[in-house]
């Protein structure tokens, strides 16, 4: 049933001729974008000498599909509004559990059998020019084709991903069309606001003025951690602040950005949860029994750049308080991640793709005693840890594109210390992915 749903989807937004590139079936205030995406992945046997709770397990193959809408009105200039209504099946492996750099970030954290509709996105966004010189833009989802001011003020108000404004990176940022992993898709230790799904409720300003970019956000947090009801009236809140620089090395384009977030909720602390258990006699920790108001901290820094007209490079390092649980994203507290996307142009292949990334998560000792006495987090969980060790991850993806409306990858990571846990892996994990849009 998946499979054949998968090709459904993909059929339709594949074939659409809703949204022509120069908007003649359309009128231009009004957009029509849509997307359909399968992923296939598996992994075979690793070692594997116990298994706790959220262990990642041996032997299995998991299928995730999803089909999304992407449409917009323009009611003046400057201002739009954009509904984003998806169809999502399917499970990741272990139920998303066992890697803190999970391997597919099509795998959301709730799986279901049959398939479900969700509203993932629903947001306006006004653009305010500077003046300034014109640049064009091209039609694309959540964006409508046109001219903007090179300097502007943008304003967004409602449900989108924090990923979608902060930590983005052409190279390895969206796992429908190059990498896979959590961890390359986005900075591991950035502790985003999100539901289970990824998406939150809030607003963000970002500020363009020449080369340079600011951006500040305030977001609401999830209800209880990972959990699938957000706040509504920022009870529990995330800030995020970032400063971003353009620029041009020997004629190519990069870029440098700065992230900060600040969270503030009922967050617990390891060492609380480990002198509860042991004062009480617990079997395990359990970071829900401490929770108290408290703030956790974050900082990142992401790095693109163009090296020919066909290879770019990217990197992404980032830390957060390990004293804390991470609240809404993945048990990572530090990492860091370099990589490269080669575009097939360079052997006639233009459109085709190929990607390598290297990326190293780690946990403070705090968090590593608390897995080790059998504590359980977001993702990560064998029910003990006596040799922890650093999540080291490779991934290498080819992605095919026949036609411009369609795409074929094939990915394979290596996980090495999945769930920081010596004892176990190093664990081969296979994926195809097939993509549609329109």
């Amino acid at each position: 049933m998946r499979i054949g749903f998968a090709l459904a989807a993909l059929a339709a937004t594949a074939g659409s001729p809703a949204c022509a590139d120069d908007g003649a079936l359309l009128p231009d205030w009004l957009a029509l974008h849509g997307q359909g995406t399968f992923v296939l992945q598996g992994t075979p046997g690793f070692p594997s000498p116990y298994e706790g709770q959220n262990s990642l397990a041996p032997h299995q193959r998991k299928e995730t599909v999803d089909a999304t809408l992407y449409a917009g009105v323009r009611p003046w200039a400057g201002g739009e509004l954009w509904v984003n209504p998806e169809v999502d099946q399917g499970f990741g492996l272990s139920n998303t559990l066992g890697v803190a750099g999970f391997p597919s970030a099509e795998a959301y954290k709730v799986g279901k059998k049959h398939p479900y509709v969700r509203l993932q996105r629903l947001f306006f966004r006004q653009t305010i020019g500077l003046g300034s010189e014109t640049e064009q833009v091209e039609g694309a989802q959540n964006q409508f084709a046109g001219t903007r001011r090179a300097d502007r003020l943008v304003l967004t108000l409602g449900k989108v991903s924090v990923g979608d404004i902060f930590d983005t990176n052409r190279y390895a940022h969206d796992p429908r069309g190059d990498f896979l992993n959590w961890s390359a898709v986005d900075v591991g230790s950035f502790d985003y606001a999100a539901d289970a799904w990824g998406y939150s409720t809030g607003a963000a300003a970002e500020l363009y003025r020449g080369a340079w970019t600011l951006r500040f956000g305030a977001f609401n947090l999830s209800k209880v951690p990972n959990g699938e009801t957000l706040e509504r009236s920022f009870g529990q809140y995330q800030l995020d602040l970032e400063l971003e620089h353009r620029h041009s090395i020997g004629g190519r384009d990069g870029a440098v950005r700065v992230t900060m977030f600040r969270n503030r909720g009922r967050f617990g602390r390891y060492d609380d949860a480990l002198a509860l258990a042991a004062a009480t006699g617990a079997a395990a920790p359990d970071t829900a029994l401490v929770r108290a108001r408290r703030t956790r901290l974050g900082a990142s820094v992401n790095l693109e750049q163009a090296l020919t007209d066909t290879i770019g490079l990217f990197a992404r390092a980032g830390v957060a308080d390990g004293q804390i649980e991470p609240y809404d994203f993945t048990d990572i507290d530090r990492t860091g991640q370099i990589g490269l996307s080669i575009d097939g142009a360079g052997w006639g292949r233009h459109g085709d793709t190929i990607g390598v990334a290297a990326i190293v998560n780690g946990i403070s000792q705090a968090h590593q005693r608390y897995l080790n006495a059998g504590g359980y987090g977001v993702l990560v969980g064998d029910g003990r840890l006596p040799h922890p060790g650093a999540e080291a991850i490779g991934e290498a993806y080819y992605q095919y594109k026949p036609i411009e409306a369609l795409a074929v990858a094939l990915d394979y990571q290596l996980v090495g210390n999945p769930g920081y846990n010596r004892d176990r892996g190093p664990a081969s994990v296979f994926a195809i992915r097939l993509h549609g849009q329109f």
